[in-house]
């Protein structure tokens, strides 16, 4: 391999190192905000670290006694798992074989295209049909309701990432499985999927994440907290006419810690879907 130049080396250390300070400096200022009190947040000129470290924001955010602002946030982070985590199963389920059936057979990817083409419609356009659409099958102010909501934008999305993954495992290995006496579930449980795991993890991951940040169908078609998400009650917080900055960023911090933590979990896994199969036992 060539040698890079001490000074080249030193000024991608450089850039490498600016890029990490600007992504991270928002999420380490909203931690110091979640844990300064309201006189170092009001303090002029501004107190880049506060005074004295204030935890209780958490406790009130944590708490569930009833009638509180922690029940109202705790009720509503269990509603952005439960939607978040069927809407993004069920795309998985669905993109599946959709993408295996376009990457199979090139001449109906058209109707891919056709479907993801819908991402152009701003989200307005579709709030009535979509609303009206739940009103009728009585799944307003429903977690399923959202998460069927959630499932029409999650799987186009899905099916276009697994079609790539599909795409790049040779047709020749399940037709040598097919000429062997395998049947399709067989040969797709066997030998397509295990080989898609990494793309299939990224998809997941993706999907999670779409459906967990989502606010503008979460605000239209949720009114209390039986289906209320975590962006809706944020939102909330600094809805009145005096709001508590400290708290809103307290609730950004804990609702950014379970996408945090399932990255980790899948990042594991699509390294392991990386690895397993690179050496031929």
């Amino acid at each position: 391999m060539e040698r890079q130049s001490p000074p080249f080396t030193a000024f991608i250390y450089a850039c490498a190192l600016l890029l990490t300070a600007v992504i991270l400096a928002p999420v380490v200022w909203l931690f110091v905000m979640s844990i300064s009190s309201a006189a170092d947040l009001s303090a002029k000129p501004l107190n880049w670290w506060p005074d004295e470290i204030d935890l209780s924001r958490y406790g009130l955010l944590l708490t569930t006694l009833e009638n509180t602002a922690g029940a109202a946030f705790v009720a509503s982070l269990f509603n952005s798992l439960k939607v978040a985590g069927m809407a993004t199963l069920a795309a998985i389920a669905v993109a599946i074989p959709s993408a295996w059936a376009v990457s199979r057979t090139p001449t109906v990817s058209w109707s891919l295209y056709a479907v993801i083409a819908t991402y152009m419609l701003p989200p307005v356009a579709l709030a009535v049909p979509l609303y009206m659409g739940l009103a009728t099958l009585g799944l307003l102010n429903s977690v399923f309701g959202l998460a069927l909501v959630y499932l029409t934008i999650l799987a186009p999305f899905t099916t276009w990432l697994l079609k790539s993954g599909f795409d790049s495992i040779p047709k020749e290995i399940e037709s040598a499985a097919m000429i062997d006496g395998a049947r399709l579930d067989q040969i797709l449980r066997l030998i397509t999927l295990p080989l898609a795991a990494p793309v299939m993890a990224t998809s997941a991951l993706f999907a999670f994440l779409l459906a967990w940040d989502e606010f503008f169908y979460a605000l239209l078609f949720t009114s209390d907290l039986r289906a209320k998400t975590l962006t809706v009650a944020i939102a909330d917080l600094a809805g009145g006419r005096v709001s508590d900055y400290g708290l809103i960023a307290t609730a950004g911090v804990l609702a950014a810690l379970p996408p945090v933590l399932i990255g980790l979990i899948m990042q594991k896994a699509l390294i392991s879907g990386l690895t397993s199969g690179g050496v031929k036992g």
